[in-house]
């Protein structure tokens, strides 16, 4: 089964001149998802994560059944003031400004093994800045999982950590 065949495509989403990568009908499709779900716990499961870290917001889609399937724990890393309760933060840099992760600060303890999750790898700079943070709390980093990446974005040399990627395409 292709997973490519299940993500829409859509122009100038959300603004002119995006074209926007869609799983929304990835998951519709319960065999596709299923299939989407069963390689990914692959490729993850020799990382012998305790936790699955899911980036805002279509990551925790990806990583709570694949934390299911793997029997592991799941976390939400969150744009700033979307976590209840004490948090923790990084900031970082985008194109023209700065942007805050944060994780709950009794999350993650030091020493726990973690993949990070998201739908898509492009520019990288959300998931370097949640490797940063996770790590700045002594979080083992061991590897992270996307089911998208747009080359040519230089995504992945912003991260050091062996990287899973379902299906790539051509920014």
């Amino acid at each position: 089964m292709e997973i490519r065949d299940h993500i829409r495509t859509i122009e100038d989403f959300p603004k002119p001149g995006i074209l926007f990568y869609d799983i929304s009908t990835l998951l519709a499709h319960p065999q596709a998802w299923r299939h989407t779900v069963d390689l990914l716990a692959v490729a993850i499961r020799q990382h012998q994560p305790d936790l699955l870290v899911g980036i805002e917001s279509r990551g925790f889609l990806v990583a709570a059944p694949l934390a299911l399937q793997l029997g592991c724990g799941f976390i939400m890393a969150r744009k700033q003031g979307k976590l209840p309760g004490p948090t923790l933060s990084h900031t970082y840099d985008l194109e023209y400004g700065t942007d805050t992760i944060e994780i709950q600060s009794d999350a993650v303890a030091s020493g726990t093994r973690v993949v990070i999750i998201d739908d898509l790898l492009a520019t990288g700079g959300t998931t370097a800045a949640t490797i940063a943070l996770l790590r700045s709390v002594g979080a083992d980093v061991r590897a992270a999982a996307f089911i998208i990446e747009l080359n040519g974005l230089g995504g992945r040399d912003k991260l050091d950590v062996p990287l899973t990627v379902l299906v790539d395409f051509d920014a």
